[in-house]
């Protein structure tokens, strides 16, 4: 990749305020229904990209079982969820999500394939992240199936995505992988 292009994604990475974070925490507990669920994970970029990206890099890598990781990554995201609303709390939420944006952007431009258990372990680990931080602000049934649904479309998204890029350029899924991998980690420094 160009020298340019890639100071220039960096540079743009890191000049976006932390405030774009789907969860800033001035609103916890506060939506209830299945439209505020819905839009939930559209409203920041590191939930988008991550949900994304799990869809495009299943697609990249798993031949024949391409739901796998993207249906592992729900489950355990609705389980952060609602380990949230019982109360339950994870350490490093929001370094967590960041890491789970930069890796997850790294799988994807290397078309890297992490082997059954252990892939869904990983997938898994970061949704439980992000449920736990959509849990904080999602109450209610109807706001978690929203999310759900949601989290659901943009990882077939993905999966469209990935499958475009695998029958095209690799360039193409190099350069979203680390758009990825360049946004997680401007969320680590913010």
């Amino acid at each position: 990749m160009n020298s340019k292009i890639r100071s220039g994604l960096i540079c743009a990475a890191l000049a976006l305020p932390s405030l774009s974070w789907a969860h800033v925490g001035a609103d916890a507990g506060q939506h209830h229904g299945l439209a505020e669920g819905l839009l939930h994970p559209l409203t920041g970029v590191d939930h988008l990209v991550a949900m994304v990206a799990v869809g495009v890099w299943s697609a990249l890598t798993a031949r024949s079982a391409q739901w796998t990781a993207p249906l592992g990554f729900v489950a355990m995201l609705l389980l952060g969820a609602c380990l949230a609303a019982a109360g339950l709390s994870l350490p490093a939420v929001e370094p967590m999500i960041a890491v789970s944006v930069l890796v997850m952007g790294l799988l994807v431009a290397a078309r890297r394939v992490v082997p059954g258990t252990a892939g869904l372990a990983l997938v898994g680990t970061f949704a439980l992240f992000h449920g736990a931080a959509h849990g904080a602000e999602l109450s209610g049934a109807a706001a978690l199936a929203g999310m759900v649904l949601t989290t659901v479309a943009l990882q077939a998204a993905g999966l469209g995505l990935g499958t475009l890029m695998r029958r095209g350029h690799r360039g193409l899924s190099t350069l979203a992988g680390l758009g990825s991998a360049a946004w997680g980690l401007s969320l680590l420094w913010a």
